[in-house]
């Protein structure tokens, strides 16, 4: 049995606390933790709620601090799921403290604080991984199959689309998003990147270019409806990939489009006898499409005059 507890019983916590209590039988929460103690409270009403369903689960301590659950010898993994500014320094005092991590994304808000957790964890000879996971479900492995058995041939590029206009039209808290550590690369983007590493492989460079199109946004969710969020990182960031088999891949993640709801993810991986439409990352299943030109039949023209003109079969 592995004995975790939670720092940061947020809005994601809530998959976490299912999952936990429901499908890893071999994981026990033993303790939550949050600066808001009521939020502390709902992760153990919810643990409370599902033993009344009659799922067996164990009820977790509220710890005061976050070395309250470093210092606990019964906790083996810290869960990290604090605000993405946060996760840095929450991760490290984790590990100094002895403990094993998984942190949500982004494991840090720059290069150099996660280089620093990787050498860390290294250092005390300890594990440390980090969302998404979301790469092992059906979607993205029966892409990875269809890639490893030649039914797109070559892979020559990919292009990968998270297009919205932002998260204050409906997130109850949606500040943090714009500051460090935020933006659709670092909230959205994992998803993506994760997903090309499985399907592509290595990368060996990246070019990039990244805009802020809005100095502030309006918030027009409740509970903070009418107030402003100062934006502090880039929105609009695009970015074209160098794979090492000598694929080219383009990404780009936005807040700053205004686009349909439900098509804003658009994942793309083209091969020299096909194309495969990847389900949207952020999520473990979805519809797979896999194009060959053998498969599809071609539209007749939509003029009567071009019926009878003869063209080369090649075209």
């Amino acid at each position: 049995m592995v004995n975790v507890a939670m720092i940061g019983v947020g809005d994601i916590s809530g998959i976490y606390l299912k999952n936990i209590t429901e499908v890893f039988h071999g994981v026990r929460l033993v303790g939550v933790c949050d600066l808001i103690p009521e939020r502390a409270e709902k992760g153990v009403a919810f643990c409370k709620a599902q033993r009344e369903k009659g799922i067996e689960c164990h009820i977790p301590r509220i710890y005061p601090t976050m070395f309250d659950a470093f210092n606990d010898p019964e906790v083996d993994v810290i869960l990290n799921l604090t605000r993405p500014y946060e996760h840095y320094e929450v991760s490290k005092q984790a590990l100094l403290h002895g403990k094993h991590v998984y942190s949500e994304k982004p494991l840090a808000a720059d290069m150099a604080e996660g280089d620093e957790l990787v050498e860390l964890a290294k250092k005390h000879n300890l594990y440390m991984g980090g969302a998404p996971d979301t790469f092992m479900g059906a979607g993205i492995q029966t892409c990875r199959k269809l890639i490893d058995d030649g039914m797109i041939g070559d892979v020559v590029g990919s292009a990968c689309f998270m297009i919205c206009h932002g998260h204050e039209t409906w997130h109850h808290d949606p500040a943090f998003y714009y500051q460090r550590g935020g933006g659709p690369m670092m909230d959205m983007g994992p998803y993506y990147l994760t997903a090309l590493l499985q399907l592509m492989g290595e990368v060996k460079g990246v070019t990039g270019v990244a805009k802020k199109s809005f100095d502030e946004r309006l918030i027009t969710s409740q509970p903070h409806c009418g107030q402003k969020v100062a934006v502090e990182v880039d929105t609009h960031i695009t970015g074209t990939l160098h794979f090492a088999s000598g694929a080219i891949g383009t990404i780009l993640t936005t807040f700053d489009v205004h686009y349909p709801l439900r098509n804003q993810a658009r994942f793309e991986v083209y091969g020299t006898k096909g194309t495969l439409l990847v389900p949207d990352p952020n999520t473990f299943a979805g519809p797979v499409r896999l194009l060959r030109p053998e498969d599809q039949e071609r539209p007749k023209p939509g003029d009567p005059a071009l019926l009878n003109m003869e063209t080369n079969p090649f075209y």
